[in-house]
């Protein structure tokens, strides 16, 4: 049976490919981006299996109102998949408290609002698949990306948190994790550049030096991996896109385990013994 989509940020990146993924094997989709110009040629292409629809995931009743509308065209919704986001660059001195903001209103609050408006619709029906698009920084962090990392941290444990609220309902939860791609996420519209302090010139430079050598996967590669993800019985709580993130993160555990353990003498002497 064809699954109902609805995905944010459907105009680039990891949005477009996956929605015309989805288009391409079956599916219907409710494509949303903020400029609806964006998007206008998937109509053309898919016809009826898709409706197009302007948002923008900082304006609540937006969001409200292209649930309800796209839910209501095609009379469910399976999966939400939640992408819409950008990076922050800067170092932590360097970024303003209202770029800070304006980072978490796209990244943490938009997501919560497309939630908000499809758990009733999903409740309803018994069933529903909510994706959340994070990244391998949600479990560590570089520099110059503190803040980009900080809302996928706060990401993850909503949506761990979400995923016990919502199980007894039929629903699941799913934090999609892709490690460095070459999408268009570096371009200039999914990046915010905070002003620069001189002092920090340096350590960029060399910073942006390493990123730019990074190895980066596929996009087109990824579709495959994702479906057999959403079309198993019992998806996971987590689930990483590509062979970079597991490495990275394996040692970054154990770097922590390490620490606690051998600092686990002076932690237990704050236990005291008040009963």
């Amino acid at each position: 049976m064809a699954k109902v989509w609805f995905i944010t940020g459907a105009s680039r990146g990891f949005g477009r490919v996956w929605t015309e993924a989805a288009l391409k094997r079956g599916d219907k989709v409710a494509a949303t981006a903020r400029k609806l110009e964006s998007i206008a040629d998937l109509k053309e292409k898919y016809a009826a299996n898709v409706i197009t629809l302007q948002l923008d995931v900082t304006q609540p009743d937006q969001v409200k109102t292209a649930v309800e509308q796209a839910h209501s065209h095609f009379g469910r919704l399976d999966i939400v998949c939640n992408n819409a986001g950008y990076s922050l660059v800067g170092m932590i001195e360097e970024a303003s408290a209202d770029d800070v903001r304006a980072l978490y209103e796209t990244n943490i609050l938009g997501p919560l609002a497309v939630i908000k408006a499809a758990l009733p619709l999903l409740r309803q029906q018994g069933s529903g698949h909510i994706l959340g698009v994070s990244s391998g920084l949600g479990h560590v962090t570089m520099p110059v990306l503190g803040y980009y990392c900080s809302s996928k941290w706060a990401f993850e444990a909503i949506h761990e948190s979400l995923a016990a609220e919502v199980k007894p309902f039929g629903i699941k939860v799913t934090i999609v994790e892709p490690g460095a791609y070459a999408t268009d996420f570096g371009s200039p519209e999914s990046l915010k550049f905070a002003p620069g302090l001189p002092i920090y010139e340096d350590f960029k430079t060399e910073f942006f030096s390493r990123l730019r050598s990074m190895e980066r996967g596929d996009p087109a590669a990824t579709p495959e991996a994702l479906f057999k993800m959403v079309d198993a019985d019992n998806p996971p709580l987590r689930f990483n896109l590509g062979s970079n993130n597991l490495p990275v993160v394996r040692a970054a555990y154990a770097d922590r385990l390490a620490i606690w353990e051998a600092w686990q003498d002076v932690s237990e002497s704050a236990q005291g013994n008040s009963k």
